[in-house]
């Protein structure tokens, strides 16, 4: 059903941010349960580190394809589809008898659920006016941030009150209601040229998309994918994972807050200088874990995550959507592919490290990586705009 002619949105649709909600909701569930799985399984937390990283890879992997899906399907038939799959995925996750299954499952709720949140970004974009698209992919961020903090905060109590499996359960249950809600929602308009492969020739033929993207795969092991591991690194020195959870839930709420300074500062400050400041609190953050691991330095390295990714993160991002504007699309769908790949990589590098609490070396490694990324980050983009003509500085940058 196409959208009418006169309809004029000003915030994504009630179903739209659930979905990213719950799509947020279900990527960050599984830190602070990885202990609780590895002993359900008798295994190890570096064996069971495969849940995340596995997830985080089909996320990634898949972007590219659902990008071309939903050009050619519709986004909100997409959408659809994707919470369908996610959800059994999801229920049978909770069922999992051993922890290959469980890998293999949460491998494809990791693929369907990896539609869900570019899809609604690019819906919002097709559908609300340049008047009112600030404020409705600013709401929609709210979403998936509130997702991310109510996740690391209800997945331990939960998983620690009624076990793991049911952590699982909710988000799929939310998923395919999530499903049904969508089913009266309008399609906006779209075009097909079948120019697919024109487009991704376009983007990686371009030298600064492969340089984002390199940024953004380390970026993405530093922020996501040792993400995963600081409840677990909580839980090795004696803390439930009900508290190691609310600990991680301070992710969410940094960066909530974060993006509402963000907005503030960008017309004040040049972008280089935001990434510098992003890149300097993921340096400082590991860097003080490195020297001690406890409840307030590992909420201290979260916060600083969650700047991180405000500030660097959605920095990067809004470089990328302005390289090669003709594949706009295309470029987004592979810098999300680079952000999930290195977090899933970064986590199983790291797994043996948390098996052997190694967390001083693991932080330190962070801490120096960090600085080198900062660096990389700033210097490349002050060589890009000293190239090409410097682009509009946005207030709103958009949550991958």
């Amino acid at each position: 059903m196409p959208l009418p002619p006169d309809s004029s949105p000003t915030h994504p649709p009630v179903w739209i941010a659930v979905a990213s909600f719950v799509s947020s909701f279900d990527r960050f569930v599984v830190s602070p349960i990885l202990v609780l799985v590895a002993t359900a399984f008798g295994v190890s937390v570096g064996q069971a580190v495969a849940i995340a990283s596995g997830y985080y890879l089909a996320y990634g992997l898949c972007q590219p394809l659902w990008g071309a899906l939903s050009d050619r399907f519709g986004r909100v038939r997409l959408m659809q589809w994707a919470l369908v799959g996610a959800g059994i995925a999801g229920l049978v996750s909770a069922a999992a008898p051993n922890l290959v299954t469980l890998v293999a499952v949460r491998v494809v709720a990791g693929a369907f659920f990896g539609a869900i949140v570019p899809t609604s970004l690019t819906y919002v974009g097709d559908t609300v006016s340049d008047t009112h698209r600030q404020r409705a992919l600013s709401d929609l961020m709210a979403a998936m941030a509130v997702g991310t903090a109510l996740a690391a905060a209800a997945a331990g109590i939960t998983g620690q009150l009624l076990g793991w499996r049911v952590v699982f359960a909710v988000p799929a249950v939310v998923a395919l209601v999530s499903a049904w809600g969508l089913r009266s929602l309008a399609e906006p308009p779209r075009t097909t040229d079948g120019g697919v492969g024109a487009a991704f020739r376009a983007a990686l033929s371009n030298r600064w998309v492969v340089v984002v993207g390199l940024l953004v795969f380390v970026e993405g092991g530093l922020v996501l994918g040792v993400l995963t591991l600081l409840a677990p690194a909580l839980q090795a020195q004696g803390i439930d994972a009900a508290r190691a959870g609310l600990a991680a839930a301070a992710y969410g709420i940094a960066v909530l807050l974060s993006s509402q300074i963000l907005k503030a500062l960008t017309r004040r400050i040049p972008r280089w200088a935001l990434m510098a400041i992003g890149g300097l609190a993921l340096t400082l953050g590991y860097a003080v874990a490195a020297m001690s691991v406890s409840v307030p330095t590992i909420i201290g390295v979260v916060v600083m995550l969650g700047i991180t990714w405000a500030f660097l993160h959605t920095s990067l991002q809004t470089w990328a959507t302005s390289i090669v504007p003709e594949a706009r699309g295309t470029v987004v769908a592979c810098f999300a592919a680079s952000l999930f790949i290195g977090s899933s990589i970064a986590a199983v590098i790291a797994g043996p490290a948390a098996d052997h609490n190694q967390w001083h070396t693991l932080f330190t490694v962070c801490a120096v990586t960090a600085a080198v990324l900062t660096v990389a980050a700033v210097l490349a983009y002050r060589a890009y705009t000293a190239r090409e003509p410097a682009p509009r500085a946005e207030e709103v940058t958009t949550d991958i």
